[in-house]
Formats: C-alpha cells, sequence, structure tokens
C-alpha cells in the first residue's frame, strides 16, 4: 500500500466519489478506511470506530465473517467466471436460487433473476413489469407510480421513480409517465397530519385518487420500501403495505417491494414484506445478499407472474435484459455462504433487540438536545435523527450542523451517516448490547460539540 501521506493527498486528484461534488472532495479530505474486524473499522491514522453505518446497509455480519471470505476464495480458485446468458449456467447459481426460493416461500416468491446490485434489481423489476401486461395483451400498462421520499437506486428508472430531487434534477428528463403519492412520513406531509394511521389513510386516498386520474389500464406497478431507508427512515403505519397490496390487487396493478435495505433481516423480520404482512409481485434485493463483499443482487419473482412469463407461447416472454454478472458464479457462492451464516446467526433476533435499544437510546438523545426534531425507527436496525433548527417551527438546520455532529461522534467512536437534516444508523446486524453503547455515547458527544 502507498505511504499514508500519498493516499491523503491524491485522493480527489485521479478519483470521483458518488453522491458528492467534486470540488467537495478536493477540499475536503474523507476518511480513509483501512481495515474493518467484526463492527469496527480503523481508518488510515489508526483511529478505531463502530461503524454504525454498516457499511451502506449492507455489512450486516460484519468485517470478519470468515465463511463468506472463504466460499469466495474457494470459488476463485474453481471457477471464477462464467456468463449464464441463454445456454449456460453454473452449479452455484442453481443452488442459490433453490436457497432463495426457500427462503422466500413465505412472501410468495419463488424465481430468482439474477443482478449486479440494487439499482440493478430495481431496474429489472421495472422492466419486467411492463413486460409482463405486454404478454397478457395489456401493453398500454407502462406507467409506474410511487412514494415521494422513496429512494431506488440511481440507474434512469430507479431515479425516474425515486421521490426525492436530489436524485432527479441534474438528470432530467428522466423516464416519463411516472408519478409520485405523498409518503405517511408523520413529521412532514402535505395533509399535517401526525396520526400514523390517519395519515396512513390519506396516502391511500391520494393513491387511488392518482390512479384514477391516470387509468387504472396505463399503470405497470406501484414501486415502495417496506420501511423508506435512505428518504430518512420513514416506517408507515402497519395498515400502509397491505392496503397499497389491496388497491394494486383491485386494479391490476403489480406490486414491487424494494428490499435492497429491508431483506435478510434487517427490520428485525427477515424481510420488510414479512413485517407487514405482504405478499408483493417482485422483491428486489441486494445490498446483505453478500455482506457487501461482492456486487451482487436479485429480483425475486412471485409464482403468479412467473407462471405467465412460463406459460407464453407467443414469443413475448422472451426476456431481452440482463448483466454481464448476472449469476456470477463468486458472487453466487458468497451469497450462498452469507445466507447459510445469516440462517445460523439467527441475525433477526439481534436486529430487533438491538434494535429497540438504540431507538429508546436515541429517544433519551432526543430529551437532552433540542436540536434533535424528530427520531424514527422502531423496527429492527433503521434509525434516523432528523435535526432542526427550531423545534416549533421544524426549521432546518444549517447545511453544515449534521456534518458537524458526524465528525465530533466520529472522533468519539462511533461513524454515523449524514443525509440531508438527517443523521442515518444502520449498523451490522452482529453488533452487542455494548457497541450500541459506544454509538449512542458518540453521538451525545457529537450533539455536545455543537
Amino acid at each position: 500500500m502507498k505511504d499514508e501521506n500519498f493516499l491523503k493527498a491524491n485522493n480527489a486528484r485521479s478519483l470521483w466519489h458518488p453522491m458528492t461534488a467534486p470540488a467537495d472532495s478536493l477540499k475536503n479530505a474523507p476518511t480513509i478506511v483501512t481495515g474493518g474486524q467484526g463492527v469496527r473499522i480503523t481508518d488510515i491514522d489508526g483511529h478505531e470506530v463502530v461503524d454504525g453505518v454498516g457499511g451502506l446497509w449492507n455489512v450486516n455480519l460484519g468485517y470478519s465473517c470468515q465463511p463468506v471470505k472463504a466460499a469466495i476464495a474457494a470459488q476463485l480458485d474453481r471457477l471464477p467466471y462464467y456468463s449464464i446468458f441463454r445456454g449456460t449456467s453454473n452449479d452455484c447459481v442453481i443452488e442459490l436460487a433453490e436457497e432463495l426460493r426457500a427462503f422466500f416461500e413465505p412472501d410468495g416468491l419463488t424465481r430468482a433473476f439474477f443482478t449486479s446490485g440494487g439499482s440493478d434489481s430495481v431496474e429489472t423489476a421495472l422492466r419486467l413489469a411492463r413486460q409482463y401486461h405486454k404478454i397478457r395483451g395489456e401493453g398500454g400498462r407502462v406507467k409506474y407510480l410511487s412514494l415521494k421520499k422513496g429512494y431506488h437506486g440511481t440507474h434512469t428508472g430507479g431515479a425516474s421513480v425515486n421521490g426525492n430531487a436530489n436524485f432527479r434534477t441534474a438528470y432530467e428528463p428522466l423516464l416519463p409517465g411516472c408519478h409520485h403519492i405523498p409518503a405517511p412520513y408523520t413529521y412532514r406531509n402535505p395533509f399535517n397530519e401526525t396520526d400514523p394511521a390517519r395519515l396512513a389513510q390519506l396516502c391511500l386516498a391520494a393513491l387511488e385518487d392518482e390512479i384514477a386520474f391516470q387509468g387504472a389500464g396505463t399503470i405497470a406497478a406501484f414501486i415502495m420500501e417496506p420501511i423508506l431507508g435512505a428518504g430518512g427512515v420513514i416506517p408507515p403505519h402497519e395498515s400502509f403495505m397491505p392496503r397499497v397490496e389491496a388497491i394494486c390487487r383491485k386494479h391490476g396493478i403489480l406490486l414491487i417491494a424494494d428490499e435492497v435495505i429491508t431483506a435478510f433481516g434487517r427490520t428485525g423480520a427477515w424481510t420488510g414484506s414479512r413485517l407487514w404482512g405482504v405478499k408483493p409481485d417482485f422483491a428486489c434485493t441486494a445490498k446483505a445478499i453478500t455482506n457487501g463483499y461482492f456486487p451482487f443482487g436479485a429480483v425475486m419473482i412471485a409464482e403468479p407472474v412467473a407462471e405467465v412469463f412460463e406459460g407464453d407461447a407467443s414469443g413475448k416472454a422472451a426476456i431481452g435484459h440482463g448483466y454481464t454478472y448476472s449469476g456470477h458464479p463468486v458472487g453466487a457462492a458468497a451469497a450462498l455462504a452469507c445466507l447459510a451464516e445469516t440462517k445460523r446467526l439467527n441475525v433477526v433476533e439481534n436486529a430487533a433487540a438491538r434494535g429497540t435499544q438504540l431507538f429508546r437510546g436515541v429517544q433519551e438523545l432526543m430529551a437532552r438536545h433540542d436540536i434533535i426534531g424528530d427520531v424514527r425507527g422502531g423496527h429492527g436496525l433503521m434509525t434516523a435523527i432528523e435535526l432542526v433548527a427550531d423545534r416549533a417551527t421544524k426549521a432546518a438546520p444549517d447545511k453544515a450542523i449534521p456534518a458537524r455532529v458526524q465528525e465530533a461522534a466520529y472522533r468519539a467512536g462511533a461513524m454515523v451517516r449524514v443525509s440531508g437534516p438527517n443523521i442515518i444508523l444502520s449498523p451490522p446486524l452482529v453488533l452487542t448490547a455494548a457497541d450500541v453503547e459506544v454509538i449512542l455515547s458518540a453521538l451525545d458527544a457529537g450533539f455536545r460539540a455543537l
């Protein structure tokens, strides 16, 4: 490895970072992470902290999961790559598809289409949804509905259904036919409604109204995260997603669950759909499927959708879509090992217990620090702290404030993530009660530093 002075001096010279302005990278040196063990990461200066971000929502099993690393190494020795395009396959991907079929069976999902990551998975589901309707003779169903504040990746399709202007404006015009309804976000919503159940009803009424306005026969799918993640950890009322499912069924609209963040235990349930008792038509997955150790994803497909594709004799069901790395044998081997370890450790129980501890701890911080306007979470290890300049008006703080909290918390022992006015916590699902206390203590220090 090059010496630390070289690395610090040259980070932004030849490297553009995602989700930031190149000029900002030139002005502000990043934290250069050089090591990871368990739930802790170490930077280039030797400073070790608990990773309260879990990589990017994906390192559920921590940084030293030996079974996954061993599976990757063994597969590289045996078969480092081969395509699964028409006419070829590999043993690992077949075995993985069967394992995922069993894992997602309670969600009614029985087929897998493999991708390289979350954005790929969303793009795949959007495309297959349109194709499904064309096979059935309803080619006019081409539009998509989604939630404001929702996040669905960065491909053109995903950006088009995203509900946050930060991921849209610079790249417009995007895909036509994408329409958004208000999110069930009790802290900020156009109805000024703070009761979660009542807000859910209002958002559902907005969905019904939008369907009537667009015409149900023009809509291919509704896509949503079971719990909105990057938009600020917004859990809907328990009635919301089941009612969305019922409305979609009534109007012949497919339901796409974006489970890129929520699948594999993050919510304290094995999937976000299962948390709410919903059976979607597609589920987009990635991130924790390989613990972040290999770029990989999968779209899980419901049996009724699969039957339409598999029963077609017209030729319309030929899938003209895929990626060079779809079903990559090394990724499949990593996913198999990761899924086995995820089930062996039963991380879903720890996610629920530690998530409750973290959520309650952050609520206690809110009682001590007026800059905290809202705390959201309560479902597994997904928590957000929304900062405000004034609680009464809910005015957003100066843009520099969340970063100052993040920097001070890092010095005090925990990496946390800033997204707009929100501090988002999504630590590995294997962290201990003591690790949670480290995160809470570091956040307290971050707020006190203001």
